[in-house]
Protein backbone atom coordinates (compact mmCIF):
# COMPACT_ATOMS: atom_id res chain seq x y z
CA UNK A 1 0.00 0.00 0.00
CA UNK A 2 1.40 3.37 -0.99
CA UNK A 3 1.05 6.35 1.32
CA UNK A 4 1.27 9.92 0.10
CA UNK A 5 3.85 12.00 1.90
CA UNK A 6 5.61 15.32 1.56
CA UNK A 7 9.35 15.98 1.73
CA UNK A 8 11.52 19.05 1.40
CA UNK A 9 14.57 18.92 -0.89
CA UNK A 10 17.17 21.38 -2.08
CA UNK A 11 16.31 22.82 -5.50
CA UNK A 12 19.45 21.42 -7.18
CA UNK A 13 18.75 17.94 -5.81
CA UNK A 14 15.18 18.04 -7.11
CA UNK A 15 16.44 19.16 -10.52
CA UNK A 16 18.88 16.22 -10.62
CA UNK A 17 16.10 13.83 -9.61
CA UNK A 18 13.85 15.23 -12.32
CA UNK A 19 16.55 14.54 -14.93
CA UNK A 20 16.60 10.86 -13.94
CA UNK A 21 12.96 10.34 -12.96
CA UNK A 22 11.74 9.39 -16.44
CA UNK A 23 13.74 6.14 -16.20
CA UNK A 24 11.79 5.27 -13.04
CA UNK A 25 8.38 6.44 -14.17
CA UNK A 26 8.16 9.40 -11.81
CA UNK A 27 9.86 11.28 -9.02
CA UNK A 28 8.16 8.94 -6.59
CA UNK A 29 9.46 5.89 -8.44
CA UNK A 30 12.98 7.31 -8.43
CA UNK A 31 12.88 8.18 -4.73
CA UNK A 32 11.35 4.83 -3.78
CA UNK A 33 14.07 2.97 -5.71
CA UNK A 34 16.80 5.12 -4.17
CA UNK A 35 15.44 4.61 -0.65
CA UNK A 36 15.18 0.82 -1.10
CA UNK A 37 18.74 0.61 -2.43
CA UNK A 38 20.08 2.70 0.44
CA UNK A 39 18.18 0.63 3.00
CA UNK A 40 19.46 -2.61 1.45
CA UNK A 41 23.02 -1.29 1.59
CA UNK A 42 22.65 -0.15 5.21
CA UNK A 43 21.23 -3.53 6.26
CA UNK A 44 24.10 -5.32 4.52
CA UNK A 45 26.65 -3.05 6.23
CA UNK A 46 25.02 -3.73 9.62
CA UNK A 47 25.15 -7.48 9.02
CA UNK A 48 28.81 -7.24 7.99
CA UNK A 49 29.61 -5.26 11.16
CA UNK A 50 27.87 -7.92 13.28
CA UNK A 51 29.85 -10.65 11.51
CA UNK A 52 33.10 -8.76 12.03
CA UNK A 53 32.30 -8.32 15.72
CA UNK A 54 31.69 -12.08 16.05
CA UNK A 55 34.96 -12.87 14.27
CA UNK A 56 36.89 -10.41 16.41
CA UNK A 57 35.44 -11.83 19.63
CA UNK A 58 36.31 -15.36 18.51
CA UNK A 59 39.64 -14.56 16.84
CA UNK A 60 41.85 -16.27 19.44
CA UNK A 61 39.82 -19.48 19.41
CA UNK A 62 39.63 -19.50 15.59
CA UNK A 63 43.39 -18.92 15.29
CA UNK A 64 44.12 -21.76 17.73
CA UNK A 65 41.82 -24.06 15.75
CA UNK A 66 43.53 -23.12 12.47
CA UNK A 67 46.97 -23.70 14.00
CA UNK A 68 45.84 -27.12 15.19
CA UNK A 69 44.63 -28.06 11.73
CA UNK A 70 47.91 -26.94 10.17
CA UNK A 71 49.83 -29.31 12.46
CA UNK A 72 48.27 -32.23 10.58
CA UNK A 73 49.34 -30.88 7.18
CA UNK A 74 52.14 -32.72 5.42
CA UNK A 75 55.13 -30.63 4.36
CA UNK A 76 55.34 -29.96 0.63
Amino acid sequence: MKIKTSITLEQDLLAAIDQQACEYGSRSGFLETAARRLLDRLLKEQAELRDLDILNRRADALNQEAAGVLEYQEPL
